[in-house]
């Protein structure tokens, strides 16, 4: 992003975000560092308040769907009793990330941590929401200071909560560019199906 030459960089900050695709909620916070001190506990108190929204488990694990039970992601029947999993927390592979005391905490509390591939963090849905928010807050405005840049990421984020966007695949995007994607094709043989050509 280009910045007019009277832009003086005054700091960064970060943004903790933890987001659902399925409603598009967004919890977020902009801080000046993110080390495991900072991030720890700031994931530990969202975690809470988002499991305390979720309806209790009462059905036993093996008459659970698979989706829904531990064996499935860790590959096979966890070596000591957990509770039921409630949460999948898809995140970057950092190293704070597969530090035992988080993952331990995680795990007691029915959250199973899924880790994105080594530069693949393009697969994590936050790292968008992110860039979408940060694009927002300052979109032709140049913070003076991180407490100003802290400010701005906050409202925004607020603002996007007031009126959330829920991530569904194949949705309206989806369909505008398939349609725009026939459009280019044409009555080409590549816009036939693929039981078309197969029948062929």
């Amino acid at each position: 992003m280009l910045r007019p030459h009277e832009y003086v960089r005054g700091g960064t900050a970060k943004l903790l975000t933890l987001f659902r695709p399925a409603t598009g909620e967004l919890r977020a916070k902009g801080v000046t560092n993110a080390p495991n001190a900072v991030l720890h506990p700031w994931l530990r108190a969202e975690l809470t308040t988002v499991l305390a929204t979720l309806p209790p488990v009462t059905v036993p694990e093996d008459e659970r769907p698979p989706l829904a039970r531990w064996a499935t992601w860790l590959g096979h029947e966890p070596r000591d009793p957990l509770p039921p999993l409630r949460l999948l927390l898809i995140w970057d592979n950092l190293a704070g990330h597969l530090s035992w005391s988080i993952v331990g905490w995680l795990f007691l509390h029915g959250v199973m941590p899924l880790y994105t591939p080594l530069s693949g963090s393009w697969l994590n849905l936050a790292e968008a929401v992110q860039r979408i928010i940060v694009r927002r807050a300052l979109d032709g405005q140049h913070p003076r200071s991180q407490d100003e840049l802290i400010a701005w990421l906050d409202d925004t984020i607020a603002g996007w909560n007031a009126d959330p966007t829920p991530f569904t695949w194949h949705g309206k995007r989806y369909e505008r560019r398939q349609r725009a994607r026939q459009r280019r094709l044409g009555s080409s043989m590549t816009t036939q199906t693929d039981a078309q050509l197969s029948a062929a």
